[in-house]
C-alpha cells in the first residue's frame, strides 16, 4: 500500500501539488481499504465522518486501479462537483491517462426535436415561458454537451424544461430525425468508452429496473461500482423497483398527441377532441382528491367512490384514445409513439386498480400536489431485488457515506439492501468536536405531542439566536412547524429571516452566506447535502428527533410487515432511520477544522427515553450541556 501513502501521506504527492490539501490519517486508511476491496472484488460498506475527505479516498484508488469504474452520487450537485472540480484535480496530480465521463438522466439533456416542436407549436401561455424558450434556443446553438445545468439562469424546476427535454416515454429513439446529433446519445457513447464514469443513484437504479432503454450497455462492462451518499440509495431504489403514473405524465401525453396530430395528421378531428376529454378527466380526478396536499394508502382511495369513478373515467378515456390512434397507426412516428405510451400508461393504471395487496410484496399509495397527483406501487422490501442486481453486475461494490452506521452498527443499512456478508469499516471525523462544538439539550421541555411544544421550542430558540447573533439554521421535521416558527420569529428577532419555499434553495443559501447573520428555516432538503463553512453558520437548532411521519403509507406498510414477521419495527426500522437523519442534520454544523458552533436539540426524548441512547451513540463526541449560560459563554469566547 506504499503507493497510497506516497500520494495521500503527509509528505505525499497531493500535499505538494494540491492547494488546500491537508493530511488525514483516516483518509489514507480508507483509500487503502478501498483499493484492497477493488483488487479482491469485495463488497465494502464504509462510513467516513465529516472532514475525512472520502471523495479523494475513493478517487485515488479508482484512478490507479486500471479498472472500469462507475461512481454513483446521491445528487446532481455532488455529481457536478465530483466531475468538474475534484476529479480533474486528482487526475492532474496523478498524471494518469484515464478517460473520464459524466452521464446524467435524459431529463438533464436538451432534446433538439422537442425544442423544435415547442417552437413550431407556438402555444406557450406566458411571457416568462417564451423568454426562457428563446434563451434555450440561443444556448442550443453553442452548447457542446447539451447539459441543461449550463443554463444556470433558468431555475431547475422551470416549466420550460419538460418542453425541451425528453422522457423514456416520448423519446423517438432511432426514429427521431435529430438522432444523429442527440446530446443524450453522445453522452452515453462517451460513457461507454470511458474508464471512469460519474453517474447518480437515479440513473443506477433506472438501469437496474430496466427503465431506461439504451443505458443497459454501460453497467455490465464495469469492474467496480462506488456508491457515494449511499444512505440515500434504499429510498431511490425502492422508487425505481416500483411503478406508478402521474397526472403530469397524462397531461404531457395529451399535449404531445395534439402537437403530433397537427404535424402528422390533421384530418381526424376525433383525436384532438378525445385528447381534450382525457385531459379534462385527468384534471377532474385531481379535484376529486380534494384541495389539500395528501399522501395516503390505497385504502383511502377505495373508501372514496367518486375517486374510483374518476380513475375509471380516466381509464375509459385512455382506452378510447388508444383506439383512435390505432386507426391511423403508421401515419407518423410521433403519433405511433403516443399510441405506445397510451397503452403503457393504461396497463400501469389497470395494474394499480386490479391488484390484491393481500398477496403482499407491494404497497399501493397516492400523493397529491397543487396541480397534479401520483399513483404508486412500491415494493415493501427491496433487499432481494437489489441483491439480484448486484449478482448480475459482478465486481467490487463500495458503499460510502458520512452516515451509514447507527452507533457502530451497519445492520440497518445492510438489511435494507441485502448486504449481509459485506465487509464494514468506519472512520471517525478528524475534527476536534470537544473543542469545536457544544451540544445543548434544554431542560424542562414538554413532550413533542403536547400542543404547546412548538411555542416552547421558540422560547428556547430566541435567546440562543441572541447569543449566536443569528448565523443559524433551524431545521424542522414538519412544514407546519416551520410555518408557525416563521410567523412567530418575524417579530421576535432582529436578524434576517430566510424561509424555505420563499425562493429557490440555491438562492436562499447564497443569501444566507452573503448576509453573515441570517437565520434560515428549513425542512427535509436542508438536513443534508448543504455545505456552509465559516462563521455564517455557527448554530444548528433541531426541533424534534426526525422520525418519519407515522401517517406515511409506505412506512406504515413496512411497519405492519415487520410486525407480522415477529420483528420490532420501532427499534429495527424507525429508530435507525431517525438516527441517520439526525446525524445528517447535525452534520451541517462543523464543516472544516476552523468551524465552531452550537448544536441545539430541543426534543426531551433524547435523554428521557431508552431509545435515546441509540441517537447519543450515533453522534460525534461533542461537549454537552443543559444550561443556556454555557451556550452564551461559548459564543462570547469567540470574541475574547
Amino acid at each position: 500500500m506504499s503507493e497510497i501513502s506516497d500520494i495521500l501521506g503527509p509528505e505525499g504527492l497531493l500535499a505538494s501539488c494540491v492547494d488546500g490539501f491537508t493530511y488525514r490519517p483516516q483518509q489514507e486508511a480508507m483509500a487503502e481499504t478501498v483499493l484492497k476491496a477493488m483488487e479482491e472484488g469485495e463488497v465494502l460498506i464504509s462510513e467516513a465522518g465529516t472532514g475525512t475527505g472520502k471523495t479523494f479516498a475513493y478517487l485515488v484508488p479508482a484512478l490507479l486501479s486500471a479498472q472500469k469504474v462507475i461512481i454513483s452520487t446521491g445528487t446532481k450537485n455532488l455529481q457536478d462537483q465530483l466531475f468538474h472540480r475534484d476529479l480533474p484535480r486528482i487526475k492532474e496530480a496523478l498524471a494518469v491517462p484515464v478517460d473520464v465521463a459524466l452521464l446524467k438522466g435524459r431529463a438533464n439533456y436538451l432534446c433538439t426535436h422537442r425544442m423544435e416542436m415547442t417552437l413550431l407549436e407556438g402555444r406557450l401561455n406566458s411571457r416568462e415561458l417564451v423568454d426562457q424558450l428563446m434563451q434555450v434556443q440561443r444556448w442550443a446553438g453553442r452548447t457542446r454537451s447539451g447539459d441543461v445545468a449550463e443554463l444556470s439562469d433558468i431555475p431547475e424546476d422551470a416549466r420550460i424544461w419538460p418542453l425541451v427535454t425528453s422522457t423514456t416515454e416520448n423519446c423517438l429513439g432511432q426514429e427521431c430525425g435529430a438522432y444523429s446529433t442527440c446530446h443524450l446519445v453522445e453522452a452515453r457513447r462517451r460513457a461507454q468508452e470511458a474508464d471512469l464514469v460519474v453517474i447518480n443513484h437515479h440513473l443506477l437504479c433506472a438501469d437496474f429496473a430496466l427503465k431506461e432503454g439504451g443505458f443497459g450497455e454501460l453497467l455490465p462492462s464495469a469492474d467496480c461500482f462506488i456508491v457515494d451518499e449511499a444512505h440515500q440509495l434504499p429510498e431511490v431504489a425502492g422508487n425505481f423497483f416500483g411503478s406508478g403514473l402521474s397526472g403530469r405524465q397524462l397531461l404531457d401525453l395529451c399535449r404531445d398527441i395534439d402537437t403530433e396530430y397537427q404535424r402528422e395528421a390533421g384530418d381526424l378531428k376525433a383525436i384532438p377532441e378525445q385528447s381534450a376529454r382525457l385531459s379534462k378527466a385527468v384534471r377532474d380526478l385531481r379535484l376529486l382528491f380534494g384541495l389539500d396536499l395528501r399522501r395516503g394508502s390505497w385504502s383511502e382511495i377505495a373508501a372514496e367512490p367518486m375517486v374510483i369513478k374518476g380513475l375509471n373515467h380516466v381509464d375509459e378515456s385512455l382506452q378510447a384514445m388508444a383506439s383512435l390512434l390505432a386507426t391511423i397507426q403508421g401515419r407518423g412516428k410521433g403519433l405511433d409513439s403516443c399510441l405506445t405510451r397510451c397503452k403503457s400508461i393504461r396497463a400501469c393504471l389497470n395494474e394499480l386498480l386490479a391488484e390484491d395487496e393481500s398477496q403482499g410484496g407491494y404497497i399501493r399509495w397516492f400523493e397529491t400536489y397543487r396541480q397534479s397527483f401520483r399513483l404508486n406501487r412500491t415494493p415493501l422490501d427491496i433487499s432481494g431485488l437489489f441483491k439480484e442486481q448486484m449478482v448480475s453486475h459482478p465486481g467490487s461494490w463500495i458503499f460510502t457515506s458520512a452516515t451509514l452506521a447507527v452507533g457502530n452498527n451497519f445492520g440497518h443499512f445492510q438489511r435494507q439492501l441485502g448486504l449481509d456478508s459485506a465487509r464494514t469499516a468506519c472512520w471517525d471525523s478528524p475534527f476536534d468536536y470537544q473543542r469545536q462544538a457544544l451540544w445543548f439539550v434544554p431542560k424542562g421541555m414538554p413532550q413533542p405531542r403536547e400542543s404547546h411544544y412548538n411555542q416552547s421550542v421558540l422560547d428556547i430558540v430566541v435567546p440562543v439566536l441572541e447569543a449566536s447573533q443569528g448565523r443559524a439554521f433551524i431545521l424542522f421535521t414538519s412544514h407546519r412547524a416551520l410555518r408557525e416558527a416563521a410567523e412567530s420569529l418575524e417579530s421576535r428577532i432582529d436578524y434576517p429571516l430566510l424561509v424555505q419555499g420563499s425562493m429557490p434553495k440555491g438562492e436562499l443559501l447564497a443569501r444566507f452566506r452573503k448576509l453573515g447573520n441570517a437565520v434560515l428555516l428549513g425542512t427535509a432538503s436542508f438536513w443534508e447535502g448543504v455545505d456552509v463553512r465559516g462563521e455564517a453558520l455557527s448554530c444548528v437548532i433541531i426541533d424534534k428527533l426526525p422520525f418519519a411521519s407515522p401517517g406515511d403509507p409506505v412506512l406504515q406498510a413496512r411497519i405492519d410487515a415487520l410486525r407480522k414477521q415477529g420483528g420490532n419495527p420501532f427499534m429495527e426500522f424507525q429508530v435507525p432511520q431517525a438516527a441517520i437523519a439526525l446525524k445528517q442534520g447535525a452534520g451541517r454544523l462543523i464543516r472544516d477544522e476552523t468551524d465552531r458552533g452550537v448544536l441545539v436539540i430541543c426534543d426531551p426524548r433524547l435523554l428521557k427515553k431508552g431509545y435515546g441512547q441509540v441517537f447519543l451513540d450515533s453522534m460525534p463526541s461533542m461537549a454537552r450541556t443543559r444550561d443556556l449560560k454555557d451556550v452564551v459563554q461559548f459564543f462570547q469566547s469567540e470574541t475574547d
